[in-house]
């Protein structure tokens, strides 16, 4: 099933002209068919052959004709919000593809900007002919009809069949902290720890936190102290500045335990049934099949580092 809307012969509208609504919209505005002739550069014998041609075709008026000039008709005025819309919102596709026209625009929620940013940018420095650009989003959905992108990152439980999708990876949930706040006696992490820290949610609901305790077998919270933010991406800013605990997904902040700008203190990560998806519509054209196949690549080697890490030194529950 396409994201987009199926045309065909047998099913496209059967539109007026384009020109005649550009008309019918310069004389909505002006009410005066000398002045519309002026502004779209034809005479006004044209000017109104048009007009009247539109009328024709639709089969009712669209302006009432007076001494002084013209006024919409009811369903004159009904219809010209729609067609001033839907003519900017063409003017505006057009010039995008004449200023950018490799541009690739893809929607992200906010969280998985940690893992797909550097990625963007490393696939354009290897295509300089390809320009991609990234939206963040805290909504964890798209809908092709109405949003102008051509792919999205979408994080959540597996997408309906039917969809176009490549599976990225799995969310992963551990603990995340700066390397000295809960080291720096040298002895081993315990739980206990846990209870003189800030806890920094990612979320209003403290979801993860409490999946994660819940599955260490701590019915609640072990601490009062906490802050909560509306993305991931913040909390995680805030451990690594070292101002409490974060709960956060291994893959996403896999660069940052690399860099051992944070820690994973403790040894239990749950997988929390979620996931990102790469959602595409059929057919994709040749740039956005580059990009495809290389963040799905780069999915493929992210997944592979962390099922080494966790056979390595960690254990994984699924919730």
């Amino acid at each position: 099933m396409s994201l987009f809307p199926d045309f065909s012969a047998a099913t496209l509208p059967n539109l007026p002209s384009l020109n005649w609504l550009k008309t019918f919209v310069i004389v909505a505005q002006t009410q005066n068919l000398t002045r519309a002739a002026e502004l779209l550069h034809i005479t006004q014998g044209a000017v109104s052959r048009q007009i009247a041609g539109l009328e024709a075709r639709l089969g009712y008026p669209l302006f009432v004709r007076q001494a002084r000039g013209l006024s919409l008709t009811p369903r004159g005025a009904q219809l010209l919000p729609p067609i001033q819309q839907a003519l900017l919102q063409m003017g505006e596709a057009l010039q995008r593809v004449v200023s950018h026209p490799d541009t690739l625009r893809i929607k992200c929620p906010t969280c998985s900007m940690r893992w797909l940013l550097p990625r963007v940018i490393q696939l354009q420095n290897d295509r300089p002919d390809m320009q991609i650009e990234l939206t963040a989003s805290v909504s964890h959905g798209v809908d092709f009809r109405s949003e102008h992108f051509d792919a999205a990152v979408v994080f959540g439980r597996p997408v309906e069949h039917g969809l176009t999708a490549s599976h990225l990876f799995d969310e992963v949930l551990t603990p995340v902290c700066a390397p000295n706040l809960l080291t720096g006696q040298g002895a081993e992490v315990r739980l206990a720890d846990l209870q003189q820290q800030t806890l920094l949610h990612p979320t209003r609901d403290r979801r993860d936190w409490l999946l994660w305790l819940k599955t260490a077998g701590v019915p609640g919270l072990p601490s009062s102290k906490s802050q909560h933010f509306d993305t991931l991406d913040l909390a995680i800013n805030s451990a690594l500045q070292g101002y409490g605990v974060a709960i956060g997904d291994l893959t996403l902040i896999e660069d940052d335990l690399l860099a051992r700008r944070v820690i994973a203190p403790f040894s239990l990560c749950v997988a929390s049934g979620a996931s990102y998806q790469l959602l595409y519509p059929d057919n994709p054209s040749p740039a956005l099949r580059v990009a495809i196949d290389f963040l799905n690549q780069q999915a493929q080697q992210s997944r592979e580092r962390l099922a080494a890490l966790l056979s390595a030194s960690r254990q994984l529950v699924y919730a």
